[in-house]
């Protein structure tokens, strides 16, 4: 265990999972819960309000930080996901000393072997993010299943803006007969509602001005999608795109929210999703809304 001081006060920070589990014996009780917030660092105001959500709702919170090489089928994008350690405590200080770092290496976590598992989700991982990135979410059920088992949490909070990831961390505990409660929580957004992303930090200033197109291509087919069929609106979201130099439309889908599977016609008794992935450059920015 490593305590780091900030203004007089620790926060207990673990970079092996043998003194983190030691350390969480010593604190669990029967009664007691464990909230857990999973994060690849360079943190912002969403994983922050993860950290307030499970703060509230459980006796003890860990928060992990860990860029894991698993999910990530870019070697380039792996390279220049933003490291900022430092600069992560002292946020989470801010908000409260009371939390548990957990900031592995890759070999505390992989012990040599650094490869995924190969998960089934029923389909749930062929869709959007899957089809685009191979492998992706082995990765991400891989560490998740990894730091479930490490950190054994009563509840572990997720953003909403991988809505995919979390339909896919439900699947695999409940494949996994977990004992984790999987909680979803909504999607935090900059002043001009371009979704809060650690890879937001990469854009310049202008980049990141426009990209509020993003968001308000997505307000305008939610709108278009109610007196429309899926293609037309499909159809809108890509010419909106079609023009603009600064930004590349990887895809737009809409999906039946419970199975991720996309739609080529509406019924009133299903939940639809619209999901997008653009490129800014060579950054690559996701975003959902819920058509319903």
């Amino acid at each position: 265990m490593f305590a780091l001081n900030f203004n007089n006060t620790a926060m207990h920070i673990f970079y092996g999972k043998v003194a983190l589990i030691a350390y969480l014996k010593t604190i669990k009780t029967t009664n007691s819960t464990i909230g857990f917030v999973p994060t690849m660092g360079a943190l912002h105001q969403g994983h922050l309000a993860l950290m307030q959500r499970s703060l509230k709702e459980n006796d003890d919170t860990v928060v992990s930080i860990f860029v894991n090489p698993t999910q990530f089928n870019n070697p380039e994008d792996l390279a220049k996901y933003p490291r900022t350690i430092e600069e992560d405590i002292k946020k989470m200080r801010v908000l409260s000393d009371k939390m548990i770092l957990y900031a592995p290496s890759v070999e505390d976590i992989y012990e040599g072997n650094t490869v995924s598992q190969n998960f089934d989700f029923d389909g749930l991982e062929n869709q959007m993010e899957g089809k685009f990135r191979p492998g992706h979410f082995n990765g991400v059920g891989t560490i998740v299943k990894r730091l479930f088992e490490i950190v054994s949490p009563t509840n572990a909070y997720f953003g909403e803006k991988d809505f995919q990831q979390l339909q896919i961390v439900k699947k695999m505990v409940e494949k996994n007969h977990m004992p984790v409660n999987v909680v979803g929580c909504p999607i935090f957004r900059e002043e001009n509602q371009l979704a809060m992303s650690s890879r937001n930090e990469r854009l310049t200033a202008e980049e990141r001005k426009e990209a509020a197109i993003i968001y308000k291509t997505l307000t305008e087919a939610k709108e278009i999608f109610q007196t429309s069929t899926p293609q037309e609106t499909i159809e809108f979201v890509e010419n909106s795109f079609k023009n603009n130099e600064r930004f590349e439309l990887e895809y737009f889908v809409i999906a039946d929210e419970s199975t991720l599977l996309s739609v080529d016609h509406k019924s009133k008794d299903k939940k639809y999703r619209a999901f997008i992935a653009v490129f800014v450059n060579s950054i690559r920015l996701i975003d959902t809304i819920s058509l319903n």
